[in-house]
């Protein structure tokens, strides 16, 4: 951790984030009571943010003994991460701008805890333990999943039967990915973008590779703004959607000849190859809003480049041989994360109810689940809806008997 000393303008950040996260407050109001994880270990593999530091509050609040790493080397915030140890007595081991060596040090060290329930967004903890500490796995009852990226690749884990204890897919539930993924991702990656360069959107083109959840509000939140907005997307399914919904639907190779702001949110490697960026105007800027650095094909456009230089921070301008320079946000990495906040704390609450839930799940459940990828129970899922718009004071309709007879019945029609 950086600087024990940012203590106190944690707390305070930490303390705002939680006016807007209710439903996670009232999980902890029934931890403190219930205390259902008590005496379990936790390693926890998150962003390091204020949304986090109230995740990790309650599940301390449930009875667990956690250890928590960042997920992404630019994602800390290191006044959280200071208020973490200081103020709430939460191992935290993580420093915005760390090397990857030290980022893989501080997974090590979360798993040096000998963690009973694994907590990931990226699959990092759940690779490390399955790839170097095998003899740990046996210990872990179960994990849970926030993002897509970490979905694929706990998917593919269990495809090839080598999945060694069960996983509760937090991003598969409704009330995380319909909002988190589309309303948090599509303001937060925005805000990122505006942050790291101030530009103006209003009147530009702006280039959204991936027609996902993520895609849809980064989309839907650009044309809000102003911006003619082109998506990218390899699925026909998604890309007549994106079509219907609007927008320009092209190949990244044309795509790259008019576009002038590329945001790239598909979850998959080499997106935008150095090819496409021969292809890019003058000034275009290349970010992303995936969980990897890999979405941008950075090692090949800096071989292009003759040369490079910081432009501002969180900006690297790359100038090429015909005099053409393009910009990289946040060295590819999470631009919403790296050179904004994340997402907003009224969206984590339910992302983070579901992880604080999931967790209890887990632990009740532990004897019934097998070593499978597992959706979110439908009970939990809805249960954070009602609550969330019961915190919203938002009422909505209940069916009538009769209805619930009709809805289950073959033998009314016309």
């Amino acid at each position: 951790m950086k600087d024990l000393g940012q203590a106190a303008e944690g707390v305070r950040r930490i303390e705002w984030a939680e006016r807007e996260m209710p439903v996670l407050r009232a999980i902890r109001e029934r931890f403190e009571r219930e205390r259902p994880l008590e005496g379990k270990r936790i390693a926890a593999c998150l962003h390091v943010t204020t949304e986090t530091a109230n995740l990790m509050r309650t599940l301390k609040a449930g009875g667990a003994s956690i250890a928590l790493c960042a997920s992404n080397p630019l994602s800390t915030q290191d006044d959280v991460a200071a208020a973490l140890v200081d103020t709430y007595g939460i191992s935290t081991y993580a420093i915005k701008g760390e090397d990857n060596e030290t980022y893989y040090t501080h997974i090590e060290a979360a798993c040096d805890t000998h963690p009973e329930l694994t907590m990931d967004d990226g699959a990092d903890v759940i690779s490390f333990l399955h790839g170097k500490r095998p003899e740990q796995l046996s210990e872990v009852i179960a994990g849970t999943e926030e993002t897509t990226t970490g979905v694929i690749r706990l998917k593919a884990l269990e495809a090839e039967g080598k999945l060694a204890y069960p996983i509760i897919a937090v991003n598969a539930a409704l009330t995380k990915h319909l909002f988190d993924n589309r309303y948090g991702t599509g303001q937060s990656t925005i805000d990122g973008v505006l942050r790291a360069t101030n530009v103006l959107l209003a009147g530009r083109k702006v280039v959204v590779a991936g027609y996902g959840w993520c895609g849809r509000g980064i989309a839907m939140r650009a044309k809000g703004m102003g911006s003619h907005v082109i998506v990218t997307e390899v699925d026909p399914l998604k890309a007549i959607e994106a079509v219907m919904d609007g927008y320009e639907v092209l190949p990244m190779a044309r795509a790259a000849e008019i576009g002038e702001v590329f945001i790239t949110a598909t979850g998959d490697k080499s997106v935008i190859t150095a090819e496409h960026v021969d292809r890019m105007r003058d000034g275009a800027i290349l970010a992303n809003s995936g969980h990897f650095n890999v979405e941008i094909d950075i090692p090949a456009i800096r071989e292009r480049a003759r040369s490079t230089r910081e432009a501002r921070q969180f900006v690297e301008e790359f100038e090429f041989a015909d005099g053409r320079r393009v910009y990289l946000l946040a060295e590819g990495r999470l631009v919403n994360l790296s050179a904004a906040e994340g997402h907003p704390a009224q969206v984590m609450d339910m992302s983070f109810a579901n992880q604080a839930l999931a967790s209890e799940y887990a632990v009740e459940n532990k004897s019934k689940l097998e070593h499978k990828v597992y959706a979110v129970p439908e009970p939990i899922d809805k249960e954070i809806a009602r609550l969330k718009l019961e915190t919203m004071g938002v009422d909505i309709d209940r069916l009538t008997e009769e209805q619930e007879r009709y809805l289950s019945s073959w033998s009314e029609g016309t």
